[in-house]
């Protein structure tokens, strides 16, 4: 029991920032949905038009969650459950994969496994504390809904739902973490299933049967295949089903027992998946630093411009249904006026979406610059620095593959856009807010890029934590900012919220200089400093 503690005081100690931050962020965002739906859906009126909107053209409801009625508290859960739920999942399989496939790269799991602790008893404790981490996401996020006066059963559900969500991808996070070699392998499997469950569970909600007054929806089969699913069938401040919530721990437990048991059978360091064989001799396009970095990043930066296409073909797609909704009710049009800042309401659905799409562009960029701090923390980076490329060199490479990742990104939401318009024979005059919108969200993402090699650069070891940190504050402030009614000064200070935007028959550029002006200083200060900078090879 002393050698359990002590492994599960480490991981709390270890992780005491990164778990702070996602539990008060995902405790924050439920709070400020109350605010969101006061100013903006205030009446039942408002609420029962939108559902009844939503409910008609069910693909709004990919990216909601299950209508369960008219009252405020169940609108709220309606609106924002989806993402509380994304968020611990997140939390959950990032911390599963850290403590396991994580410290096994870095060598600290060989050390652990030499003592008394043996090969399980760390597996154990990581189960034992992202198990933790959950309750207390839980915990406060019931706080929350009891903090802004909602009723505690419901409160009490929506909280426990989220953490038991949490704790299913614990269960997944820790299932790869033995089936693929690295971590990055780990984490790319993990996020691959969070995302496939949290589709399924959209298109099982839009493709269910709706009720006769166009208030709720009762899911079809494909939604009970996902975790996501089963949270949003527990319809917090409607029927308060719990069973769900069983269902989701229930999971968990077997993935993760599953999880133990692998871990025991095979050999530290090793996997399910064998690592693939390696080329006798390299290819010429490796020939250089460069080629090797794209080689390194381009499966992740493939798979954000994937995201990108697939957002710019709804942004154009869903113009028209958005803009019924808009006609039924205004309160749907003042927010996309507030992100867009002016005109039709097509051209706000477009701008919508394309902040979106910068949001994922600067997920790719960070990403890529995280790569080069892990590259760095498990000394691969020095073999590089051996040899006649320096310090600067190597991170320019970085940042220069990450800012053509930004680029591809946006080009495919481009892209995704035009076909959307082809698919429905829609309006082409679209296409000039496309390419305004989008040409500015690459400026905003190299921001993100530019801060985080900053944070690469002066304080390393913080490089993925703030990282991804930045991102999130940018994307609660650039896209959620107008729904939750922030005032306008707290909204701009995300670079995604700030791009120029078409007005009229003229362009209005409103931050592109500052966001270029950041953009250049910044990249220029990190590679001048990154000069002076040692390796920091421990993670």
């Amino acid at each position: 029991m002393s050698r359990l503690r002590a492994l599960l005081g480490q991981r709390i100690r270890r992780d005491r920032l990164q778990v702070s931050l996602w539990v008060v962020g995902t405790a924050l965002l439920a709070s400020l949905s109350y605010v969101g739906v006061a100013q903006s859906y205030g009446s039942e009126q408002d609420r029962t038009s939108l559902l009844a909107a939503a409910l008609a053209n069910p693909v709004i409801l990919l990216f909601r969650g299950l209508p369960s009625g008219t009252d405020e508290a169940a609108f709220m859960v309606f609106l924002i459950f989806p993402w509380l739920a994304i968020l611990a999942a997140f939390m959950s399989t990032f911390l599963a994969v850290r403590h396991t496939r994580g410290d096994e790269e870095a060598g600290r799991a060989e050390l652990v496994a030499a003592t008394p602790a043996g090969r399980t008893l760390p597996i154990v404790a990581t189960t034992i504390h992202g198990i933790l981490a959950n309750v207390l996401l839980a915990l406060l996020t019931a706080a929350a809904f009891l903090a802004v006066g909602q009723e505690a059963g419901g409160s009490l559900l929506v909280g426990a739902a989220t953490g038991a969500i949490g704790v299913t991808f614990l269960g997944v996070g820790l299932l790869a973490a033995q089936i693929m070699r690295t971590a990055r392998g780990a984490n790319a499997l993990s996020v691959w299933v969070l995302l496939a469950t949290f589709l399924a569970a959209g298109i099982g909600n839009a493709i269910g049967t709706p009720s006769d007054d166009l208030t709720s929806m009762q899911s079809s089969w494909l939604a009970w295949l996902s975790p996501f699913g089963w949270g949003e069938n527990t319809r917090a401040f409607a029927e308060n089903t719990w069973w769900p919530v069983a269902l989701c721990l229930g999971a968990g437990a077997v993935v993760g027992g599953i999880a133990i048991g692998l871990a025991a059978r095979r050999d530290l360091g090793e996997s399910f998946v064998a690592e693939r064989r390696g080329r006798a001799a390299a290819p010429s396009s490796l020939a250089g630093p460069t080629a090797l970095v794209w080689r390194l990043t381009r499966g992740s930066v493939l798979g954000w411009v994937l995201g990108g296409l697939l957002t710019g073909l709804l942004s154009t797609s869903l113009a028209s249904i958005v803009a019924d909704v808009g006609a039924a009710n205004p309160s749907v049009e003042e927010i996309l006026d507030k992100i867009a800042g002016g005109g039709s309401i097509q051209q706000a659905t477009v701008t919508t979406f394309f902040t979106m799409l910068g949001v994922i562009a600067a997920c790719c960029a960070v990403q890529t610059v995280a790569r080069a701090r892990q590259e760095e923390a498990r000394g691969t980076a020095e073999a590089v620095l051996a040899t006649p490329v320096d310090r600067v060199r190597w991170l320019g490479d970085y940042v220069g593959i990450a800012l053509v990742g930004i680029a591809l990104v946006c080009a495919a939401g481009i892209a995704g856009a035009a076909g959307g318009i082809a698919g429905q024979d829609g309006d082409w005059s679209l296409m000039t807010d496309v390419w305004v919108v989008g040409a500015g969200q690459i400026a905003a993402a190299s921001v993100f890029l530019v801060l985080t090699a900053l944070v690469f650069v002066m304080a390393p070891r913080l490089t993925i934590a703030l990282g991804w940190s930045l991102v999130l504050v940018g994307t609660m402030l650039g896209l959620f900012g107008p729904l939750f009614g922030f005032p306008d000064w707290l909204t701009h200070l995300s670079p995604v919220a700030v791009t120029p935007q078409v007005d009229g028959d003229a362009v209005d550029l409103r931050g592109l200089w500052w966001l270029v002006g950041v953009a250049v200083v910044g990249a220029a200060a990190s590679l001048a400093l990154m000069r002076r900078r040692e390796l920091a090879a421990d993670a």
